[in-house]
């Protein structure tokens, strides 16, 4: 339709995310719609089949382009390479019912907010508001665009929200809200069965075998015909069933969501109990009592929670929710605070563990989604409608069909000449024409293709691998780039205590190691180990982060209970402190954003105490610098570069004369006095090193992805084999615009030292002044934290294809960041794997072309694999499976490929003599021989070893091209060669046949001179030397071809260990030469078969074994010599085209890269570079 549009009529929603649409807006026509009926009708259902094929279709046929305002029907078409299209009528929501009860006036507004988007959405004077629903969200008009609804505007400061939500709505507003945003439900129908039913059989493919089959009835070939109905009767059952038992599961999942009871306070009705689905954004909610769970998202204004987020984050670790603060001015509230506003929020689907009020009230929060614009709703619908796949292998299969369809157009044009010369009546001249397009475009090709999936699917299930989007299993084949998440998936789920570092003015003091059974001695450090957590009571057992748990644990100190007004009360073993107890009076609690937590504490009978934890740098940022010590970094490097995971930790007293309600943050934080490091040791899974080891031997690429700290996921990158011992790492700092100096990126060699008898550990990471000269391709790795991730993405995004290409540590990175990582290799044209634990990975997870979760929690139920077993070893695992998968398609294309085109080419042969091959011939190569190897060729396995190099990952490739054309050409030959020769025999024209052992039954009675074919009544069909002769060289070279395209070695397991395939081949070959050499009456009159000479029969052999030979050597010696390829690459200067290629041999003549010990700026050049700085690299 081109990209001109009238004013108004085009629009873009979610601009910049990921699930971006353009908008048009369109209005029906009666006349446009009157013709598309009348030709729905001539059509006899074609037209609504291809418009039901083709949404936008429908669209431009029926309506004329509007604006937006005016339109009554939209069309959505998606951002990405897909451009997907998807219509939506646009409905209208009417008010006037609401104007008797609550006299609603056009002349003011219907919300007491006036700014909000009802008011300007309300059409005046009809009070009606225009709507549509998008992928289950609603969208309100407003003026010439679309706006999402069900949800809080985002431009409300949190003064404003405490202000005009903080008593409740009234009933009035309530109701016209309820009307607007319709039900609070995630509400996934269970999707009838005849509704799956016909969707699925209206799907292409079956359209095409319905085609199929009402042709073959009109030819009287029953029995393939009734064949084709029970596999695809089987298939559609089969597909139907899963899909139905996929809405049912996802149905139960969100089912309790729309059947909880909630407390709400109104504005002048009072607390009041009603459904969840009632609820509308702006409601007052009431937690009351533990264990809620939340129907709803809703912003937290007094009191606070703690929250099992075990939906979202994939870990049952309470955390606790806070107020949103009340804080003048008019910046919207989700921007207005220091780091991540979710602290605020409660979220849809997760566990409200303990609900506590400040003084005794109540706990309040505002809705702030409802439906599916929900966290849980989000989640339900990246189910119902996940990311398209871009894989180039389903393209190039439209493509082949595509190819297959224009050679059966070519095979139509020869039919036709030849049957109206030959003076056929109509009917019988199209029914011919039309059985050339189901030889040509094989039925049966996209349910052999998925066998192929299906065995795989099941054998990765053997290893407790669970897919839920069968068609990645192929992807997995093409990986070149796996991330990982580090804890929980590299290393094990506990921590262990390792010790504590205690530190006064002058510096660190000896390590206190808790395995030595010496307890800790009380002081401010002890007092911070056994407040400073967001540890809960719960059913008499202590709950929370098994980091804090170990940290609480090693105090032996004793949690006695959990009061209303105070946070938490804690009481030391007798004989223990100079304290009765301690109780935390005010928690801030930990961000990954800020990387640390503080607690308010007050001594029974003593002092008020700040504690701080969290990540040792930000920690001592918050610090006194003459309470930190000097040798602070040198420190933190030791334990750090051992791979022990460090906590810096540090306390103030407090001033009694400030109200703790009334703190906020910053004034809390803030001259503190540094403690002292605790050191927690995370170690290895057993499983991690080889498996990385097996990776890299294959040249798939590994990177870390972690939230932890930069030098820790450096140690743990060098233990694990991913950066090995000989190459070098490089770290890059970047940091954002600050005053008059401009964003900048400098970067350091790290180098490992010995340092020997420095507190018995053996080593430490030093900053090196210089590369060495002998850098080659992967010799060096890039190592960076989030922070300068996000800026380096801002304000050096020409330098980020540089960085990724060795960019192994990325370290401190935020869930957001993870996913735009794993995107930014994909634009490089990696094909990236995610592999994690399900903890705040599940961006990524979705992202990644493959994700494969460690975890069975809802968080992952949208990551296409997950494993039960909890280690890295299901990586290799499914790359195997992918491969042999994708090896099994290519196999089974090239098959169907050839069967199709070897009957293709004997039909059109035997049309050239008005012949053809009988409905029993038909069945035999259809069934007896095709079917059976499509089900048992896809059966081999997955080799146990990961080569180095892919399969191919094109199907419209060279060799595969080849490789199918050449053999098309050989059997073309063949069957031409036996066609001619035939005609050439001197007992062709005889009447008897002196050669056969026994007198054929069909020539003797009928005394026909064979040279005129001889047509047989019962079934319709002609026999003759010329049909015999083209029927055995099809069936056995099937037979042949099937062979020589089951791959074994390097990516499936040997042919010859795929027992049920070669036993089908042997059996097959057999009956089919004992029909050729048995000379049995009955059964060649039954197969409408003549009989020939012994000598004729071993010619035929002999041109099959001929075929046979010369396909084989093709195929081996041409089609899989890789070397040979790459020679012919070489020798025309090939060079792949994927940007990762082209950046690496732009790298690899950059004498410059990698740059070491420089600082860049945004605006500036390089302001300082190493002269001595020389670089040979070959490649990169």
């Amino acid at each position: 339709m081109g990209d001109h549009f009238e004013k108004g009529q085009h629009a873009l929603l979610n601009e910049g995310e990921e699930n971006e649409m353009e908008i048009f807006g369109y209005r029906t026509q009666s006349c446009r719609k009157t013709l598309c009926l009348a030709g729905s009708i001539f059509s006899f259902g074609i037209l609504p089949l291809v418009f039901y094929w083709k949404p936008a279709w429908h669209v431009w046929a029926n309506c004329i382009p509007c604006s937006l305002q005016e339109a009554d029907v939209v069309l959505l078409r998606t951002t990405d390479e897909f451009q997907t299209y998807s219509r939506k009528k646009v409905m209208w929501i009417c008010l006037s019912a609401l104007n008797s009860a609550f006299r609603l006036s056009p002349d003011n507004p219907f919300i007491t907010d006036e700014e909000s988007i009802i008011n300007r959405a309300v059409r005046k004077p009809d009070l009606k508001v225009k709507k549509y629903y998008l992928r289950y969200v609603l969208l309100i008009c407003l003026s010439q665009y679309y706006y999402y609804f069900s949800c809080l505007e985002d431009c409300l400061s949190s003064a404003k929200i405490h202000l005009k939500f903080g008593s409740g709505l009234t009933t009035e507003e309530q109701e016209i809200r309820r009307l607007i945003c319709g039900p609070n439900t995630i509400d996934v129908e269970i999707t009838p069965i005849w509704k799956l039913l016909i969707k699925e059989v209206l799907n292409p493919f079956y359209v095409f075998q319905l085609f199929s089959v009402c042709l073959w009835f009109s030819e009287d070939y029953k029995e393939y015909a009734f064949a084709i109905i029970i596999m695809s009767i089987i298939s559609i059952a089969l597909t139907v069933y899963d899909l139905r038992e996929q809405s049912v599961k996802l149905h139960r999942l969100v089912e309790a969501h729309n059947n909880i009871t909630v407390s709400i306070c109104g504005k002048n009705a009072g607390v009041q109990e009603l459904e969840s689905r009632f609820l509308v954004p702006g409601d007052l909610l009431i937690l009351m009592g533990s264990k809620v769970h939340m129907p709803c998202d809703a912003i937290l204004i007094d009191g606070s929670c703690v929250v099992n987020e075990g939906m979202l984050t994939g870990e049952s670790i309470p955390v606790t929710k806070t107020p949103l603060p009340k804080m003048d001015g008019s910046v919207p509230w989700k921007t207005q605070s220091e780091g991540e506003y979710k602290r605020h929020v409660l979220f849809c689907g997760t566990e409200v563990i303990q609900a506590k009020g400040a003084c005794s009230s109540t706990v309040k929060a505002v809705v702030l989604q409802t439906g599916f614009n929900t966290a849980k709703g989000d989640l339900v619908r990246s189910i119902l409608y996940p990311k398209p796949m871009n894989f180039k292998l389903y393209r190039d299969a439209i493509r082949f069909l595509l190819c297959l369809v224009g050679t059966a157009t070519i095979g139509m044009i020869y039919t036709l000449c030849i049957y109206v010369l030959s003076g056929e009546t109509p009917g019988e001249v199209v029914k011919k024409a039309l059985d050339v397009i189901t030889i040509a475009v094989p039925p049966a090709l996209p349910a052999a293709l998925t066998t192929g999936i299906m065995y795989a699917q099941r054998r990765l299930k053997k290893r407790g691998i669970f897919c839920i989007s069968p068609q990645r299993i192929n992807v997995c084949g093409q990986l070149n780039l796996v991330c990982f998440d580090k804890t929980g998936t590299l290393t094990r789920d506990g921590l262990d205590l390792w010790g504590v570092v205690p530190c006064d003015g002058k510096g660190f003091q000896e390590v206190h190691r808790f395995t030595s059974g010496r307890t800790l001695p009380w002081g401010p450090l002890c007092a911070a180990m056994t407040s400073c957590h967001s540890l809960i009571l719960l059913d008499g057992t202590i709950q929370g982060d098994p980091l804090d748990l170990k940290m609480f644990e090693a105090t032996t100190w004793v949690s006695l209970c959990f009061s209303e007004i105070l946070r938490s009360f804690f009481k030391a073993r007798p004989t223990q402190a100079p304290v009765e107890g301690l109780a935390i009076l005010h928690q801030f609690p930990f961000s990954s954003a800020l990387q640390r937590m503080t607690v308010v504490v007050q001594e029974m009978g003593g002092d008020q105490l700040v504690f701080m934890k969290g990540a040792p740098e930000r920690v001592a940022s918050f610090c006194q610098p003459e309470t930190v010590p000097t040798s602070f970094v040198s420190e933190l490097q030791i334990y750090t570069t051992q791979g022990f995971r460090v906590i810096g930790l540090a306390y103030k007293k407090l001033e009694m004369d400030h109200h703790i309600s009334a703190l906020m943050r910053d004034q809390v934080e803030s001259d503190l006095i540094f403690l002292g490091l605790l050191i927690l040791e995370n170690r290895l899974k057993e499983e991690t090193k080889p498996v990385l080891e097996e990776l890299i031997s294959a040249r798939i690429r590994t990177v870390m992805i972690t939230g932890d700290n930069l030098q820790t996921a450096i140690t743990v990158a060098r233990k694990s084999g991913m950066v090995s011992e000989s190459q070098k790492v490089i770290l890059i700092e970047a940091n954002e615009t600050t005053g008059s100096s401009s964003a900048s990126i400098s970067w350091k060699l790290l180098e490992e030292k010995k340092h020997i008898a420095y507190r018995n550990q053996d080593n430490y990471i030093n900053i090196r002044e210089e590369i060495s000269d002998n850098s080659k391709e992967g010799s060096y790795h890039f190592a960076l934290n989030g922070k300068s991730f996000q800026v380096i993405s801002q304000h050096f995004s020409s330098l980020l294809p540089k960085i990724l290409m060795n960019g192994t540590i990325f370290a401190r990175m935020s869930p957001g960041q993870k996913s735009s990582l794993v995107e930014e290799f994909q634009k490089l044209d990696y094909f990236v794997g995610m592999c994690g634990d399900g903890a705040n990975d599940c961006g990524a997870l979705k992202m990644a072309h493959v994700g494969v979760s460690l975890s069975e929690q809802e968080a992952s139920v949208a990551s296409p694999f997950t494993s039960k077993t909890p280690n890295i070893e299901c990586v290799p695992h499914l790359i195997k499976e992918g491969r042999a998968a994708l090896v099994t398609s290519f196999c089974m294309f090239k098959y169907m490929a050839l069967y199709s085109m070897i009957q293709y080419v004997g039909v059109l042969l035997l049309y050239w003599e008005t012949n053809n091959l009988s409905n029993y011939q038909f069945l035999f190569q259809d069934l007896a021989i095709t079917t059976i190897i499509g089900v048992t060729m896809n059966l081999n396995g997955a080799y146990p070893k990961l080569v180095p190099f892919r399969p191919a990952g094109r199907l419209i490739s060279p060799p595969l091209l080849l490789s199918v054309i050449l053999n098309i050409l050989l059997s073309l030959a063949m069957h031409t060669v036996g066609f001619i020769l035939v005609q050439r025999q001197p007992w062709y024209s005889m009447g008897l046949h002196s050669a056969c052992t026994v007198q054929n039954d069909t020539i003797s009675k009928l005394t026909i001179s064979p040279t005129a074919p001889v047509k047989n009544g019962t079934n319709g069909v002609f026999t003759s030397f010329e049909n015999t002769t083209i029927w055995f060289l099809g069936t056995i070279n099937c037979i042949i071809v099937a062979l020589v395209f089951s791959k074994g070695k390097p990516f499936r397991q040997p042919t010859y260990k795929n027992y049920i395939f070669v036993l089908v081949l042997v059996v097959q070959l057999s009956v089919c030469l004992f029909i050729l050499f048995a000379d049995i009456p009955e059964l060649y009159r039954c197969l409408d078969l003549l009989c020939t000479p012994v000598l004729w029969r071993v010619y035929i052999i002999i041109m099959l074994s001929s075929n046979f030979i010369v396909s084989l050597v093709v195929e081996e010696a041409i089609i899989e010599n890789r070397a040979l390829w790459m020679i012919i690459k070489r020798c025309f200067g090939y060079q792949s085209k994927s940007q990762y290629r082209i950046w690496q041999r732009a790298l690899a003549n950059d004498p410059s890269w990698p740059p070491v010990n420089q600082t860049s700026y945004s605006d500036m050049g390089v302001s300082y570079s190493n002269p001595v700085f020389e670089s040979n690299e070959d490649q990169l």
